[in-house]
């Protein structure tokens, strides 16, 4: 399938063999069609390597991270979880945004956090809103202390973001699903996997082994949860879909 915009007529060409389409680009068709060929660009551009948040790298596609904090703010939760820290810019992010709201902390697991990492984190003004844990995110060690830092009746939040396989993520909404209460997400990153299969820095088995594909299982064996978007809070466009690495990754407790 090959993806071409005619900038002269406004539109996004999609050719899959002799078959073509044509959508106009000031149509949300038109739009998801030029998006998928980006999402792909920015994959094998590595483009979301190129941002920082306060100081600290964040390989996030902004939009994401955007639309995560809608989800934050309307939410209000004491205690966001995050598993993976890697440089550490995604906590910063969080804990500046429970800076701006006046409430809440960030709690970062991660299975090897490495020392220069630690020290710019440890160094950070908003460090004071955050707590780390090093050890596998599964393990229950680890859970235990996760659990030790939250308080009874705090709205907690988690984001998986770590290993990235089928197996690892549905451990993962197994054992951190506990830990949210209803109305409230386990957010399940990077399912675009599957969407990339076959460039860069990817594996043949991404088609199946990947974080949205966990989302699907989780929820088929676990009622409690549901895979819900939020809703935009502000909308005056045609666009009704994100533009994401994270597809099918809110998955709300309902019960």
């Amino acid at each position: 399938m090959i993806t071409t915009i005619d900038e002269e007529r406004g539109e996004v060409i999609v050719r899959n063999g002799d078959h073509e389409v044509r959508h106009s680009l000031a149509s949300a068709e038109g739009f998801a069609a030029a998006s998928k060929a980006w999402l792909r660009a920015t994959w094998d551009s590595k483009y979301v390597y190129s941002f920082a948040w306060m100081g600290r790298p964040i390989i996030q596609l902004p939009e994401d991270m955007v639309r995560l904090q809608e989800v934050i703010y309307a939410l209000q939760p004491d205690v966001l979880v995050e598993t993976g820290v890697a440089h550490g810019g995604s906590l910063i992010f969080y804990a500046s945004l429970f800076e701006a709201m006046g409430k809440g902390r960030v709690i970062g697991v991660d299975i090897e956090i490495r020392p220069h990492n630690r020290t710019a984190i440890e160094a950070h003004p908003m460090k004071k809103r955050i707590d780390l844990i090093e050890g596998s995110s599964t393990d229950a060690a680890v859970l235990d202390q996760v659990r030790a830092l939250i308080r009874p009746g705090e709205k907690v939040l988690v984001v998986l973001d770590s290993n990235h396989t089928r197996d690892h993520v549905l451990a993962e909404l197994k054992a951190y699903g506990e830990l949210v209460p209803v109305g409230s997400y386990v957010v399940a990153t990077d399912g675009i996997m599957a969407q990339v299969r076959g460039g860069p820095r990817t594996a043949d088995d991404w088609d199946w082994n990947n974080p949205q594909r966990a989302v699907h299982d989780f929820v088929a064996e676990d009622k409690r949860f549901i895979v819900e978007e939020p809703a935009f809070p502000f909308n005056e466009g045609v666009v009704a879909e994100r533009v994401t690495y994270w597809p099918d990754a809110f998955v709300k407790r309902i019960a």
